[in-house]
C-alpha cells in the first residue's frame, strides 16, 4: 500500500509540474493563506478540496467533530500562528452532516478515549434538547446538533484571548461557521459570523 501511495505521489507531482512549471517553487517560497480552517478529521472533508482551494491558500487544523476545546494547545497554537504570524483574516469553523463524532456522542455506547473528547457535544445536546426534539428522526437530530456544534465553536474561538487581543489592536479578523453536506458536496453558511464590531457593541450595552 505504501508503494502505491508513493507511486501516486510521483504521478501527481509530475502532472502538477507539467501543468504549472513553477508550482512547487512558488509554494516553497511563501506561505500566505487567506483562510484558517478548523474542521473535522473525517477523511471525506479535506478543507482545500471541498472549498475549491489550492494548497497554500488555506491553513488547516482538524480534529474529531471540529470541537473547540479551550485547553487544546494544538488548536490554540495553530490559531495563534494563523492570526499572529500568517495574518489570516478569515477563520472558518466547518462541521459536516453525517459526522461520526456527533453520532458517537449521541450513542449510549463506550467508544474509549474519544468519549472524553466529545463531552462538549453531549452538553450541547442537553442544552438544545427542545430544539433537537423537533426533528423528525435521529439523523435529523444529529445533523442539527452538528450545526449547533459549529455555532458554539465560532463563539468559543471568538472568546479566546488570541482573538480578543487581535481585536483590541484593531485586526479585522472574522470568524465564520459553515456546514458541509456529504450527500451533495455543498458548503452552507450558518449565518453566525462574528467580527471585531460584534464584541464592541456587546461591551457598549
Amino acid at each position: 500500500m505504501l508503494n502505491d501511495l508513493m507511486a501516486r505521489n510521483r504521478i501527481w507531482s509530475a502532472n502538477r509540474q507539467a501543468q504549472e512549471p513553477d508550482y512547487f517553487t512558488r509554494l516553497a517560497a511563501l506561505q500566505a493563506p487567506e483562510y484558517f480552517w478548523i474542521g473535522c478529521s473525517d477523511s471525506r472533508v479535506p478543507a482545500n478540496v471541498v472549498a475549491g482551494l489550492d494548497p497554500g491558500e488555506v491553513f488547516v487544523h482538524r480534529n474529531v467533530a471540529n470541537i473547540i476545546h479551550s485547553s487544546d494547545m494544538n488548536l490554540l497554537s495553530s490559531l495563534e500562528f494563523a492570526v499572529e504570524a500568517l495574518k489570516v483574516r478569515e477563520i472558518i469553523v466547518c462541521g459536516h452532516y453525517g459526522c461520526g463524532g456527533i453520532k458517537a456522542a449521541t450513542e449510549d455506547l463506550p467508544h474509549g478515549l474519544v468519549d472524553h473528547w466529545l463531552e462538549p457535544i453531549r452538553r450541547l445536546a442537553r442544552a438544545y434538547a427542545v430544539d433537537l426534539g423537533r426533528e423528525p428522526d435521529m439523523e435529523g437530530r444529529r445533523d442539527r446538533l452538528a450545526e449547533f456544534n459549529v455555532v458554539e465553536g465560532v463563539r468559543r474561538v471568538c472568546e479566546t484571548p488570541i482573538l480578543q487581543r487581535a481585536w483590541r489592536r484593531g485586526a479585522n479578523v472574522r470568524v465564520h461557521g459553515l456546514i458541509y453536506g456529504l450527500k451533495d458536496g455543498r458548503l452552507r453558511d450558518l449565518d453566525c459570523t462574528i467580527g471585531p464590531g460584534h464584541f464592541k457593541e456587546e461591551a457598549a450595552e
